[in-house]
């Protein structure tokens, strides 16, 4: 079973591991010093006793004196516990050693004859040893005239420097083991008060219920680097109010739009159920029975196609669209009902756009139907049309019932009238100005409405490529 990952315990691993590696590297580089104090220490002392032997050498001058020479590098070494020398010639006879001298003699040779005065480091049995080696002159002459030389190695007992270092070294992984743990319990601490403004993030939205979407978290009270966070959840329940809003409304306007249809038809049902009627009666009740059929099967028809266009399922077959030639078409249907109230119906302009013709006529027909319906008498209804480079603009303003400002952006809304006195009428579902925006959104354009003066203008624009 996988568990799920832990901000405390991620925070809490990142401090122990932060912590243990600096003081590790740390522990590193003060070992590392020490050894290098202790080498140059010993370095110090080996180089004195070096030059000192190299000294005495020089005073050599014939055999006799080899046996004061001897005295006195014995002499030197008094006090210097630990310090070892030998003395040999290149065939490796041993001229001058000290009691405890464990030197590896081919060892000390190719050190004195590559690397002189390079430290060396060996072992004997038991014992751990740094020395150094060289070839020094000597105050004898050979046959040939040259100075001899002798093979000098100087070395000191380093066991006392190792202990130190290993009980160094003990002790510093105790005191990173026990600060990794402190380091620990410190982080897990930090982080669980760290994350204290996320749990009471996760109490106060516990509280958020259907019945209380209106609550917001307190941005100003929350960290830096939790306001952006309060703000979005902000921005997220007030999305959510206001979709809950709207589907409440919605709900409730479509119980009230089939409330009435629905009503008359089961009361034209019973009234027609209440005693025997003529074949001409039958035929009448039914006809009006049809018409509420149709204006339910519009208004459900309409309701499908606005929850595919919210959903993005309405994708339109794209094809040039000359507008004039639509909206001369739509004159021609409308030409009978207009003539009725005296409207005349006029184009200006002219354009094209890339659109699903039968979706397009679809919205400007409801437009058009829409400003018929409520044009006053003898008025003209205009359509402009105009193009720019990359939009199409068509402006159809009409003179008669005005729009007041603050339901400029409600008019699109479903089943919203601007009159709530107007209920429901025969000529529409209440669902026409709706289903315009949600056919022009889906082309990637935009419609807006103006009305001043009791001139209302509904405005789309198009992109000519979408």
């Amino acid at each position: 079973m996988n568990r799920r990952p832990s901000i405390t315990r991620r925070l809490t691993l990142l401090f122990v591991s932060a912590s243990s590696a600096v003081l590790l590297a740390l522990g590193v580089v003060i070992a590392a010093s020490v050894e290098k104090h202790f080498e140059e220490q010993d370095m110090d002392a080996l180089t004195g006793k070096m030059a000192l032997a190299q000294h005495t050498l020089e005073q050599l001058k014939s055999q006799d004196d080899l046996k004061r020479i001897t005295q006195l590098l014995d002499n030197s070494l008094v006090g210097h516990q630990g310090l070892e020398v030998i003395v040999f010639e290149p065939n490796h006879e041993v001229i001058f050693a000290t009691p405890n001298a464990n030197f590896p003699i081919d060892l000390v040779a190719a050190s004195a004859a590559r690397n002189p005065y390079r430290p060396i480091t060996w072992a004997q049995g038991e014992q751990n040893y740094r020395g150094i080696a060289a070839e020094l002159p000597t105050g004898l002459l050979t046959r040939t005239g040259a100075r001899s030389k002798v093979i000098v190695a100087v070395a000191t007992d380093i066991a006392h420097h190792q202990a130190f270092m290993r009980s160094f070294l003990q002790t510093l992984w105790f005191f990173v083991a026990g600060a990794a743990a402190l380091t620990g319990f410190l982080g897990w601490a930090a982080a669980r008060r760290g994350l204290a403004p996320l749990r009471a993030m996760r109490e106060q939205t516990q509280g958020v219920t259907a019945q209380q979407l209106s609550y917001r978290l307190p941005v100003e009270s929350a960290p830096v680097e939790l306001a952006e966070l309060a703000q979005s959840l902000n921005e997220m329940l007030a999305r959510l109010e206001e979709a809950f809003h709207r589907l409440s409304d919605f709900s409730s306007d479509i119980a009230h739009e089939l409330r009435t249809p629905v009503s008359n038809l089961m009361t034209q049902t019973q009234v027609a159920l209440s005693r025997a009627r003529s074949a001409d009666q039958y035929c009448s009740i039914l006809e009006s029975n049809a018409e509420e059929f149709e204006h339910m099967a519009r208004m459900i028809s309409d309701m499908l196609l606005l929850a595919k266009a919210e959903n993005s399922l309405v994708v339109p077959t794209r094809q040039t669209v000359n507008l004039a030639a639509e909206v001369l078409a739509l004159f021609e249907y409308y030409d009978a009902v207009a003539e009725e109230k005296g409207l005349h119906l006029a184009l200006e302009g002219d354009g094209e756009v890339s659109a699903d013709r039968l979706m397009l006529r679809r919205a400007l027909g409801n437009l058009l139907s829409n400003a018929v319906r409520h044009s006053a008498a003898n008025t003209t209804v205009r359509v402009r049309l105009s193009a720019s480079p990359n939009m199409v603009s068509i402006c159809m303003e009409n003179t008669g019932d005005a729009i007041p400002q603050e339901y400029w952006e409600r008019v699109f809304d479903r089943f919203f009238r601007v009159d709530p006195s107007r209920q429901r009428s025969s000529e529409g579902t209440g669902l026409g100005l709706a289903i315009t925006k949600s056919i022009v959104n889906a082309h990637g354009g935009t419609i807006s409405v103006a009305s001043i003066s009791a001139v209302t203008t509904f405005t789309i624009r198009l992109p000519r490529v979408p």
